[in-house]
């Protein structure tokens, strides 16, 4: 049987994610909406919470989480922001997931290390606002 109930890591990283997000995209989406445009420095605070490579592997540069932690950030991300939580859901679940089932280990450590780390971004272009370095 699955067990569907959270661990304490779980919670304590849906609460994480959820105090970002209204305190660093909640107050400012509506502008941002409104003008089109997206703070980068969101995604550099993303990479300080390790959010950009929750379920990525630690000698990967990622935090390590499971897939149910993914999940977890979307929603979180999701109930303050739909294209916060498209950003992510590309940028790791798409793009880093990808790569680290399928890539070489060149690949791994030449594009995964990176975007885990969130020193690169894997995100769409959106409108008329590039995310990507």
């Amino acid at each position: 049987m699955i067990d569907l109930h959270l661990t304490d890591d779980h919670e304590a990283l849906v609460q994480t994610v959820r105090e970002f997000a209204q305190k660093e995209v909640g107050p400012y989406i509506k502008e941002w909406d409104e003008k089109q445009h997206f703070e980068r420095a969101v995604f550099d605070k993303m990479a300080e919470l390790n959010l950009l490579g929750v379920c990525i592997p630690e000698h990967y540069g990622g935090a390590g989480f499971d897939y149910i932690s993914l999940g977890l950030v979307c929603e979180e991300l999701e109930a303050v922001d739909t294209f916060l939580r498209v950003a992510m859901s590309v940028h790791t679940g798409l793009n880093s997931l990808t790569l680290y089932t399928w890539g070489s280990e060149d690949q791994k450590q030449r594009y995964l290390v990176p975007q885990a780390k969130g020193e690169k971004l894997s995100t769409p272009k959106v409108r008329n606002c590039r995310l990507t370095d």
